[in-house]
């Protein structure tokens, strides 16, 4: 069985091709609109089913947006961009090691080679899904410190002519945005399809035992890829509204003195 990096495409659709890694992307956008339209459409004062369910994980996720921001009014502005790369995330890379997902699909004879591609493939074993993703979740860093800071304070901190130092160092700040970029996507690219490079070999040499424990770790690895993405996406959001001048080094003074005070009073 040959292993593809690239996703394979199965049907054309106006001349776009259409590939194992959308098809699959896909399913996974339906499961969540289906999900989420059962769990909210009778929405209860006292949660119960699928809506418990929902909150818990909505309450656990915003808590650890906040243990970073420190601050919930910022956690509610910046909590939908990154539940939806969580759970996004997460989903595609769990879809990925159902049965059938990798093992079902059909032959094709590529240069007189008899070439076998699979029908549907995890959306985050695709490169082309993970540097959407990268390049959604740099967009969204540079709304947000545009939002929170204004356009011209924000771009100060890639276009600082005072000196010659500031303009280096702005250079290197936004060449750095752009890296992470490609840090974000061959990450978690990287990570979801060795995952599955290596449950497919060991389905194909010992298909019964052997790759079980290897189901549960990427189960825990899957998990793992989507809290880094998210996590760091969030670190991001909360470096982009911090800025390194006169005036924002008077404020965190005067934000270490508050305790201060209070325990004296």
């Amino acid at each position: 069985m040959e292993i593809s990096i690239a996703a394979e495409s199965i049907f054309h659709i106006f001349g776009v091709p259409i590939t194992n890694s959308m098809i699959l992307s896909f399913v996974v956008l339906i499961f969540l609109s289906v999900l989420t339209y059962f769990g909210t459409r009778k929405m209860e004062t006292v949660p119960h089913g699928m809506q418990n369910v929902l909150e818990l994980a909505v309450e656990k996720l915003l808590n650890l947006v906040d243990s970073i921001t420190h601050d919930r009014k910022f956690s509610l502005r910046i909590f939908p961009i990154l539940a939806t790369f969580f759970i996004f995330i997460l989903i595609n890379n769990w879809v990925g090691i159902l049965p059938g997902v990798g093992s079902i699909g059909v032959t094709h004879l590529v240069h007189g080679k008899e070439v076998f591609i699979p029908l549907f493939r995890a959306g985050t074993a695709d490169l082309n899904t993970t540097i959407m993703l990268g390049i959604a979740a740099v967009i969204a860093i540079q709304v947000v410190g545009i939002t929170t800071l204004g356009l011209f304070r924000y771009g100060k901190k890639f276009f600082d002519f005072s000196s010659p130092l500031g303009f280096f160092i702005g250079l290197i700040e936004l060449l750095s945005e752009m890296i992470r970029i490609i840090s974000f996507a061959f990450r978690l690219f990287g990570n979801v399809f060795a995952g599955e490079v290596l449950l497919i070999i060991l389905a194909d040499l010992t298909p019964y035992i052997a790759p079980v424990p290897f189901y549960i770790m990427e189960l825990f690895v899957g998990f793992i890829q989507a809290l880094v993405f998210t996590m760091l996406a969030l670190v991001f959001m909360t470096m982009a509204t911090v800025t390194h001048g006169p005036d924002d080094h008077k404020k965190e003074e005067a934000q270490e003195e508050e305790p201060g005070q209070l325990e004296t009073a």
